[in-house]
């Protein structure tokens, strides 16, 4: 949620300072950042949680592990700091920007230093959370006192690091109570590097085709479009967060299952998380495309208009990543089997980088959209077949009737609300609340099973305190 209302707050005040063309600067350089990013983390943020995952009560082999894939990272990130360094001399668009991307880089420090992998296999979601909101709170202090004219687009990027990652300083600083910071002795680098490779891969194709429509629109258009693209990836981005929130959570939990060979705890845990993904990405998906035109005129301005059909493309790829994030992070990492998920995003890189090429030059923004659109398809496509036989039974269990008559429920409830001309906060506001309070009260009606449960414990929780 603070991943939510960070953006939710700061992005509608930057839009009308900054424009198209200072957000647009920054959502380029932080695309550009984010190969020498990968090229830093080697795979070890996905590998890492389910490394230390497995050794997590022996303090001993949890300490060495943490070690090993710490000084790997530090190389890896010297590395790509002489890359980028070259980059920047040798590349003109870069250069003419150097000081932006000089500080959009501090994101390869802070991560490396972060360690987040080792906080996230150990299961530390309250000082995770709590870290998080205080560095974005000031981050939403700072945005607010520093970015004040439309040049200022250099600072937005230094308060964006300060949201994303400056709190892993925090971790570096508290490992101690998790691990030993005294060397243990008896390093043994070689057993991580072959499903390190894998993971770098797999990290390589999904960065690659999460962040090539907005290289190719920066080289291949101008930073007016990236700005409007930017608008559209940002409600998106925000979104997913919020759809993919539990199976990033249950990635320790599944892999720790895994190696105590619990299967019917692992099965039970995937079901669910595949129900709650249909439950929060389908409706999302449908209100947004509906009301895309208030969405962006409230979080981006009126000069934003351009970013309208690029958001409403883009919208069904929160299903789509909803799931294959289950298929891949949740089911196939902890199973052992990376090197599926790391063929399926590069086929989707493939697709991606094709279609850009021929939809870009004609249709700018919505070129993009459409092929992120096909590209998240084809991942998602080539994981399911990988697992029909597992997935099969278990998709076939989701309500699919109840949560589409509620999404008619809420949507033919709120639909009018676009037919009385008020602003765009105004029509958020009072749509989102008929649209969801309709769809969620539709499916308890309806006693869908995972809706039902969770109200039950709300209820519950809400009569033990009084």
């Amino acid at each position: 949620m603070s991943t939510f209302i960070f953006p939710l707050i700061t992005f509608p005040y930057v839009t009308r300072i900054l424009g198209a063309n200072g957000t647009g600067k920054v959502a380029f350089a932080t695309s550009i950042i984010s190969y020498f990013n990968i090229i830093a983390q080697l795979g070890i943020p996905k590998y890492g949680i389910r490394a230390c995952a497995k050794v997590r009560d022996d303090k001993e082999k949890l300490t060495r592990t943490a070690h090993e894939l710490l000084i790997i990272n530090i190389v890896m990130s010297l590395i790509s700091y002489l890359l980028l360094a070259s980059a920047i001399i040798l590349i003109p668009k870069l250069r003419h920007e150097k000081l932006l991307y000089i500080i959009i880089s501090f994101t390869i420090l802070f991560n490396t230093i972060g360690m987040e992998w080792l906080y996230k296999a150990l299961e530390q979601y309250a000082y995770i959370t709590v870290r998080s909101i205080i560095f974005k709170f000031i981050a939403l202090l700072s945005m607010f006192m520093f970015v004040r004219h439309e040049g200022d687009y250099q600072i937005y990027g230094a308060v964006s690091i300060l949201a994303a990652s400056a709190s892993n300083i925090f971790n570096f600083i508290h490992v101690h109570k998790y691990i030993s910071m005294k060397p243990v002795g008896n390093y043994n680098y070689r057993q991580h590097l072959k499903a390190v490779a894998v993971f770098f891969a797999m990290a390589c194709a999904t960065t690659i085709y999460t962040h090539l429509d907005t290289v190719m629109l920066g080289f291949m258009k101008t930073d007016d479009d990236v700005g409007y693209y930017n608008a559209a990836v940002k409600i998106k981005v925000i979104l997913v967060s919020i759809v993919t929130s539990l199976g990033t959570v249950l990635l320790p939990r599944v892999s720790y299952y895994i190696q105590q060979g619990k299967t019917e705890e692992f099965r039970k845990i995937t079901r669910k998380a595949l129900n709650f993904v249909m439950l929060i990405a389908t409706p999302l998906t449908v209100y947004f495309i509906m009301f895309a035109k208030a969405g962006i005129l409230f979080l981006s301005g009126k000069n934003f208009y351009d970013s309208i059909v690029p958001m409403q493309l883009i919208m069904p790829t929160l299903i789509l990543i909803g799931l294959s994030n289950i298929t891949g992070i949740q089911v196939l990492v902890p199973l052992g089997k990376e090197k599926v998920v790391l063929y399926s995003e590069i086929a989707g890189a493939v697709v991606d980088l094709a279609l850009n090429a021929i939809l870009i030059p004609f249709m700018a923004s919505s070129g993009a959209a459409i092929g992120t659109l096909v590209a998240e398809f084809v991942v998602l496509a080539y994981q399911y077949n990988a697992l029909k036989d597992q997935l099969s039974e278990d998709l076939k269990k989701i309500h699919y009737f109840k949560i589409l008559a509620a999404i008619a429920a809420g949507s033919l409830g709120s639909v009018w609300v676009l037919w009385l001309g008020l602003g765009s906060f105004l029509t958020l506001l009072i749509s989102s609340v008929i649209f969801f309070g309709l769809y969620g009260v539709t499916l308890l009606i309806l006693k869908e099973k995972l809706v039902n449960e969770i109200f039950e414990q709300v209820i519950g929780k809400i009569k033990k305190r009084f």
